[in-house]
């Protein structure tokens, strides 16, 4: 009883809906992030001059190709298919981000590009959880 009191083990039967969440909130944030460079030309091309400006290789390439990859991150996390794929894009996305942008400003400019970085590798490594497009038919673990 203790054991339980201490380490709050009753709390456990809540994560599957705390990762929902969390995987609800990080994939909205990643689509809204990116939706006005998805319907905006000029904002894209703001994108292009701002990856061009901090020394990326072929930025007409990869701004779009950036944009993109964290909208299906977002669409992936949202919906819980195929979230280890997603996991692995996002942590490596924002992998480049922090060594090429964010690490130079600091902690506190870096903390949103850390903080995705290990949520993609917690999606990598654990999977959606039991509320998941990628759960139905798949037989839950004991």
């Amino acid at each position: 009883m203790l054991r339980k009191l201490l380490f709050l083990e009753d709390l456990r039967a809540g994560a599957d809906l705390a990762l929902l969440l969390f995987r609800l909130f990080v994939g909205a944030f990643l689509i809204w992030g990116v939706w006005d460079n998805i319907v905006s030309a000029e904002r894209m091309d703001e994108f292009v001059d701002f990856l061009a400006h901090n020394g990326f290789a072929y930025p007409a390439l990869m701004a779009p190709l950036s944009v993109y990859a964290q909208f299906a991150c977002g669409i992936a996390f949202i919906a819980g298919f195929a979230t280890r794929w997603a996991g692995l894009v996002c942590a490596f996305n924002f992998i480049v981000a922090l060594v090429m942008v964010d690490a130079a400003n600091g902690p506190r400019d870096a903390l949103p590009a850390a903080l995705l970085v290990l949520f993609g590798l917690l999606m990598a490594t654990h999977g959606a959880g039991r509320f998941a497009l990628e759960a139905l038919g798949r037989k839950q673990d004991a």
